[in-house]
């Protein structure tokens, strides 16, 4: 019995290891062609990696830098399931995101609560690796019309 114990201990930390895919490297966003004209996907900034980022990941913690309109910006998120604090800043503005990173399967959720001006908001991302592209699900609070939350699907290749 002990060794089926060790066993099962040792195919857990298998399947484990491999279901952490390592999302480092360079990514393009790859245009949508069903996106509406003009539109820019996932433009508010608060989520989602824009036009192009960079990606770390080691065992601790996964570093998103992109370049926007308001300069160079970097979240880090913790991938031990402990919060991780970024301060997105847009001009005058910055809004304080609280991260909470967790595995499910070959997917990394993260969930973020905000605060902006009394109004508080969570999002939640969801990345995995797809044939050999990065795919991010968004959903976010509908802030113009109130309605359901909206989600957005952006893939991107590596440059």
């Amino acid at each position: 019995a002990m060794f089926g114990g060790l066993m099962a201990a040792i195919f857990t930390a298998a399947v484990l290891a491999q279901a952490t895919p390592n999302f480092a490297g360079t990514w393009t966003l790859v245009p949508d062609a069903n996106a509406p004209a003009g539109g820019r996907g996932g433009r508010s900034g608060m989520t989602g990696f824009g036009q192009q980022a960079t990606v770390t990941q080691d065992a601790k913690a996964l570093t998103v830098v992109r370049t926007t309109q308001a300069g160079e910006v970097k979240s880090t998120y913790n991938l031990d399931g402990s919060k991780s604090t970024n301060t997105l800043t847009f001009g005058v503005n910055s809004i304080e995101q609280v991260s909470v990173a967790k595995w499910d399967g070959p997917r990394l959720v993260i969930t973020t609560s905000s605060n902006f001006q009394g109004n508080a908001f969570e999002t939640s991302m969801r990345v995995w690796l797809e044939g050999g592209n990065l795919v991010l699900e968004t959903t976010r609070p509908d802030f113009q019309g109130g309605g359901a939350p909206i989600t957005t699907r952006q893939t991107y290749k590596k440059s």
